[in-house]
């Protein structure tokens, strides 16, 4: 126990670092994923060009295949080591799972409760915002609860290009023999993943709420 709490005391500001490191990583990935994959879903439910969707989805099913070693290592001549190309890997891992999802969602609306919307005068975005998007929401958050388990996962690799994270623990104790650090960074990662699971849980829940209370979500 001693030795236990010693490790601690002398390793804090380094496990805190590199908490800091892989939480902002996998945050900026599933964000910027979120951010690429939802409109993209949408503009996908709405288009007419069938073979469009298939070739949009064949590339990201590509990019989810592609070990992550490889692409970290395609990476590093086209954009050097550090955060950026981790977060761009990631990024393009983030992508499939939601894009999916949200257009799975999208499809799972009832087309009676949209030509009910149109008849009463609801344009396409008025539909999409106010009665798609937020039944899609399970959908939707489902994808991005799994893309970021997967995420903080695969981000212990970031540290292979020098962009620290829980890893670095794991790297570390690996070339000191410490199993203490190793142990450390891969409980890190562990937890991180299900104290993000359990927050968005929650912020799906009180989204949920939101709309049930308000007829739609609102900012």
């Amino acid at each position: 126990m001693n030795d236990l709490i010693a490790f601690f005391d002398e390793r804090w500001a380094q496990i805190a670092t590199a908490l800091q490191e892989h939480l902002t990583i996998s945050a900026l990935a599933v964000a910027l994923g979120s951010v690429v994959a939802i409109p993209l879903g949408i503009v996908l439910v709405y288009n007419r060009i069938s073979w469009i969707n298939s070739i949009v989805f064949f590339i990201a099913n590509i990019l989810q295949t592609v070990p992550s070693l490889a692409l970290l290592a395609i990476l590093i001549p086209l954009m050097g080591i550090g955060t950026k190309p981790a977060v761009f890997a990631l990024l393009l891992y983030a992508i499939m799972p939601i894009l999916r999802n949200t257009y799975d969602g999208f499809h799972s609306v009832d087309p009676n409760v949209l030509e009910s919307a149109r008849g009463m005068g609801y344009g396409t975005l008025q539909r999409v915002l106010s009665i798609q998007l937020p039944l899609s929401l399970p959908y939707i958050m489902s994808g991005i609860r799994v893309t970021t388990v997967y995420i903080i996962s695969w981000a212990t690799l970031a540290t292979l290009i020098g962009a620290g994270g829980l890893g670095q623990l794991i790297v570390s104790g690996l070339g000191v023999n410490k199993p203490e650090l190793i142990v450390t960074g891969a409980l890190g990662a562990i937890l991180l993943a299900l104290v993000a699971d359990v927050l968005l849980g929650l912020l799906e829940k009180w989204l949920t709420k939101r709309y049930r209370s308000t007829g739609r979500i609102t900012v």
